[in-house]
């Protein structure tokens, strides 16, 4: 009878200190399922140092008066000589940071180093070849494939002025410089590649520096550019377990 009572405790002991079964499974289960709900899959997309090649083609057929005209006292005008210009631009595209922020400016930035051949169809001008550099706001809404993105560029170029041979209106030398701006979408297929679609303005002049022998007209175009984005670096390793 003794016997009997110490195996009937020892049962006892046994179911009141081991954890009931199943319970192990379910706690690592539920810890990785909200693990899983919190995942944001932009930031295999959107990391520091991630190294992209970018390449864009743009139609500028739409004339406006210089967008800076307030500020300098010009003619807020276009000219009788219309132009279009249509740039191709390939870029070394260098995220410098990883998506931060708040709310509606969560997102990151990017560095581009742009070399362009833009060709004229309809101008004085046939041609116009630059180096640019570049900054782009990427807003990164979590979970999304869409990622609306603003961004400045500007830069030197080369382009072959027809204004010293007399034409009006035409550009008055063949230095030259750059300024961008534009905003879009970017659309992610995956963390290697992704599209690129959006509105651009691009302003094309010598800042004055060949008056007064020829007059600094300018190029100020806006219109639709497309662009093609592909990782050239590693991709970003995976979290610690």
């Amino acid at each position: 009878m003794r016997g009997n009572n110490q195996v009937w405790f020892a049962l006892a002991l046994s179911a009141l200190t081991c954890p009931a079964l199943g319970q192990h499974s379910q706690v690592p289960s539920s810890g990785k399922t909200a693990r899983h709900a919190k995942a944001d899959f932009n930031r295999s997309i959107f990391y520091r140092n991630k190294l992209e090649f970018s390449y864009e083609v743009g139609w500028l057929p739409w004339n406006i008066p210089l967008i800076f005209d307030v500020f300098l006292g010009s003619p807020y005008t276009t000219w009788p000589l219309k132009y279009t210009l249509v740039p191709n631009i390939a870029s070394l595209r260098w995220q410098v940071d990883g998506i931060h922020g708040p709310s509606i400016l969560r997102g990151s930035t990017d560095f581009t180093f742009s070399g362009s051949f833009t060709a004229i169809p309809r101008g004085a001008e046939t041609r116009y070849a630059a180096f640019d550099f570049g900054i782009r706001r990427n807003f990164i809404p979590r979970n999304w494939r869409v990622v609306p993105y603003y961004e400045m560029r500007g830069g030197v170029g080369d382009i072959n002025a027809k204004g010293p041979d007399g034409v009006l209106y035409a550009q008055g030398q063949d230095l030259t410089f750059t300024y961008m701006m534009g905003s879009g979408v970017r659309y992610d297929f995956n963390p290697r590649f992704s599209l690129d679609a959006g509105a651009t303005y691009m302003h094309v002049s010598n800042a004055y520096l060949s008056q007064p022998k020829y007059e600094d007209f300018g190029i100020n175009v806006w219109g639709p550019i497309f662009g093609f984005n592909m990782r050239l670096s590693k991709p970003k390793p995976p979290p610690a377990p």
